[in-house]
């Protein structure tokens, strides 16, 4: 295993994190339990959770994901070996069922004690905002409509402020976001610079594959210039990346066959550049999933690629790509496929 550091901080962590938001749907405890301690004997020291967890989030399921890791901290009792990222969910139709009231103190107070009693744990090490509490361009948006007369006011200083505070009470050490957007991730920094008691935003967990490469654009030069680390999510596209949804393909039991709904990495275009990055791959002996993975691991603004799986073969797949180095030819492939099929699946 390769490591890094958090950045601004001492914390090592795995260049390959664990995602875990199968866990409690298409994955049971055991499972779910059994992929930890598979990662950790291959030098995995990091997961990433959230309260919304298992996805598709629904209230008779909410933070099942929370609650498989807490267990099995208590039945290991090694919660300091491992690095431990959550997240509040933000507001949304799909999470109403938690809270309605965005990221005021009371709801981001309430999110942190839920978790820490489920993870059965004192602290988080990264605590996230899981998506921007305002109205913007996230979850597969291309562009922004230019509504800004939405409910949102600007309350990033506030959170951050609450945020401040359970680090002080040790309840977490580090905060980030996810889902964000260059002009928030600068808000959030410009809050800590101006403010220097309030909590420097270390991390941005945002989606990042060889479909979806939309960080490089305006936040791979905030996270080289700021030192904000990315956590890449979702590297192999929901799956798309492993090719099995080729040639119309749809395995029993997969993500897309289970939910039709998450279609954002199988659109036509997405499905043409598969087909020629699973060309490249099969031409120069690796699999799809592991040339899809090595490129981001690659990646010089990437702090931690976030891999998920549901069975251990797939994991082990996974966790391999941290051996797989590409040659200066692959990627001036790889290059070549994204001048032509430019981001397909944002």
């Amino acid at each position: 295993m390769i490591y890094t550091n958090l950045p601004h901080t001492d914390i090592e962590v795995s260049k390959i994190c664990l995602g875990t938001m199968t866990w409690g749907n298409q994955n049971t405890e055991a499972e779910g339990h059994e992929q930890i301690n598979f990662a950790v004997d291959k030098g995995i020291n990091f997961l990433d959770t959230a309260e919304l967890y298992p996805i598709p989030a629904h209230k008779d399921r909410y933070a099942a994901t929370e609650k498989i890791i807490g267990n099995w901290f208590k039945k290991n009792g090694n919660r300091e070996d491992i690095v431990l990222a959550s997240k509040i969910a933000g507001k949304a139709e799909m999470s109403k069922f938690i809270r309605t009231t965005g990221f005021t103190r009371e709801s981001i107070i309430e999110a942190v004690e839920g978790s820490l009693g489920r993870l059965q744990t004192d602290y988080i090490d990264l605590y996230q905002l899981h998506w921007p509490d305002r109205s913007t361009n996230y979850f597969g948006q291309r562009g922004f409509t230019n509504d800004i007369t939405d409910y949102w006011e600007d309350n990033i200083h506030q959170v951050l402020e609450t945020l401040r505070d359970l680090i002080r009470e040790g309840k977490i050490r580090h905060v980030g976001v996810s889902n964000e957007t260059p002009w928030g991730m600068m808000r959030f920094l410009e809050e800590s610079k101006v403010h220097g008691t309030l909590p420097r935003t270390i991390t941005v967990q945002n989606p990042y594959s060889l479909l979806n490469r939309l960080f490089e654009v305006g936040m791979s030069e905030i996270s080289a210039r700021e030192q904000v680390g990315l956590l890449a999510y979702s590297p192999l596209g929901f799956g798309a990346l492993s090719g099995k949804y080729l040639g119309d393909r749809m395995p029993e039991g997969s993500r897309l066959a289970l939910f039709p709904n998450y279609s954002r990495y199988v659109g036509a275009t997405a499905v043409e550049a598969t087909k020629k990055y699973y060309e490249l791959a099969q031409a120069n002996g690796l699999t799809l999933a592991q040339m899809s993975l090595a490129f981001v691991n690659s990646r010089s603004f990437v702090t931690s690629t976030i891999i998920g799986a549901t069975t251990l073969r797939q994991l082990e797949e996974n966790i391999g790509s941290i051996d797989v180095t590409l040659s200066d030819d692959i990627l001036k492939e790889i290059e070549a496929i994204q001048n032509l099929i430019p981001n397909p699946a944002p």
